[in-house]
């Protein structure tokens, strides 16, 4: 069986950053597995600004963002290997995988986690009417655009307002594509309001409040229809574009001996990104969907810090208090797990939650009938809220607790 001190599954930003940071940080062999052909996960799709300026302080392309990802970790000194895929998951680290020269194993004294997020498709959305092609996820157009130089479509629908929805627009306009429109079911769309202004520069109108209930086509989608307040809406299409509402891609996981959050669908995990096999740690948009490059990059970092502490023996035991929610709003909030005492060495220092709906009222850490920390909180749901972790008292039972506003 081959061995490393370090795998990391997955080359997106998260799993490249670590990389780097694990190498600097003198750890001898670590080895990243990618399943597709070239590393640097989403940006390498994304063929518009802006990234880059929390890691490299410039503004870049995304296919420029990840090939310096990429080349940061090589230049580190870390093994990048493609066309490889992780298909088990061990007690202690042991990984099966598959790849161009077939099956084998690796065994590692830790395992980073960092695959990232998948759109939620047509099918799991429920969206009737018949199977005509030009149905496509945002990545798959992404990669179909900036990748093959094709235009799958000239006249598509495209379903969410999420940031990606956006991201999608700016795909279209490259390829010279003219949305018919955006669809929103929800009352405002999920980006910040800004964003909106794009899709009005464009011309394309933003359908609020609205579903898609069919999509109609023999061969090509040939239309769409939308149900909204006043009734259902014919709208001439070939294509539609599935955007957004992320989940992370915890296919391994689950099929795992890991234990798995039911908020955010990823794993479990304590204040150092460990999971319920102290072997096992995950960072970037595997832990919630779904946040930005710059963001998964700065975990990956910090990963790698809190992997490094425990190859040395400096982490604490794992263990410690399990966070329970109450309040209906609250969608997640991780880490899941919390222990007292000092941090440092990777840690995460604040709490990091989501929301299913608009709420606002009063957020508090509750311990043994104390108040720890709190925060007033008038939010819209999927975005980021962080609540500093307190020293804790004792071994009392955990609560974050969100009482609503009338």
């Amino acid at each position: 069986m081959e061995t490393a001190d370090v795998v990391i599954v997955g080359a997106g930003p998260a799993g490249l950053a670590a990389a780097a940071e694990l190498r600097r940080l003198g750890v001898p062999r670590v080895v990243v597995l990618e399943r597709e052909a070239a590393a640097g996960g989403i940006p390498r799709h994304c063929g518009h600004y802006p990234f880059g300026m929390r890691e490299f302080h410039r503004v870049l392309r995304g296919p420029d963002y990840a090939a310096l990802l990429v080349a940061g970790a090589t230049a580190a000194g870390a093994e990048i290997r493609t066309r490889t895929s992780v298909t088990a998951l061990h007690p202690g680290g042991r990984l099966e995988l598959t790849g161009p020269e077939g099956l084998g194993e690796i065994a590692a004294r830790a395992v980073l986690l960092a695959t990232g997020v998948r759109e939620t498709s047509r099918a799991q959305r429920l969206i009737g009417g018949e199977k005509p092609g030009g149905v496509l996820p945002t990545g798959a157009l992404q990669g179909i655009v900036y990748l093959n130089g094709q235009r799958p479509f000239r006249r598509p629908v495209i379903l969410g307002s999420e940031l990606v929805a956006f991201s999608a627009l700016l795909t279209c306009r490259h390829a010279g594509i003219h949305p018919v429109a955006m669809v929103e079911p929800n009352a405002r769309i999920t980006a910040r309001s800004p964003a909106v202004w794009l899709a009005r520069l464009m011309g394309v109108p933003v359908m609020t409040a609205s579903a898609i209930d069919r999509v109609l086509g023999r061969d090509r989608v040939e239309e769409v229809v939308v149900q909204r307040s006043g009734g259902p809406q014919h709208l001439a299409a070939d294509g539609v574009i599935v955007t957004g509402a992320f989940r992370p891609e915890a296919t391994l996981l689950r099929a795992s001996h890991l234990e798995v959050d039911a908020g955010s669908g990823g794993p479990v995990i304590d204040r150092w990104g460990r999971l319920s096999d102290p072997a096992y740690f995950a960072a970037g948009n595997l832990l919630r969907a779904v946040e930005t490059a710059g963001w998964s990059w700065a975990e990956g970092q910090r990963a790698a810090r809190a992997i490094h502490a425990a190859l040395a023996g400096r982490l604490p035991a794992p263990g410690g208090l399990r966070l329970q929610l109450e309040g209906a709003a609250i969608k997640l909030a991780l880490p899941q797990v919390l222990v007292g005492g000092p941090a440092g060495d990777g840690a995460a220092d604040h709490l990091q939650l989501r929301l299913n709906r608009a709420a606002k009222g009063r957020l508090r850490l509750m311990q043994d009938g104390a108040c720890l920390v709190e925060r007033r909180l008038n939010a819209l749901p999927e975005r980021r809220i962080r609540l500093p972790i307190p020293t804790l008292r004792g071994d009392g039972p955990l609560t974050l607790v969100l009482d609503e506003a009338p």
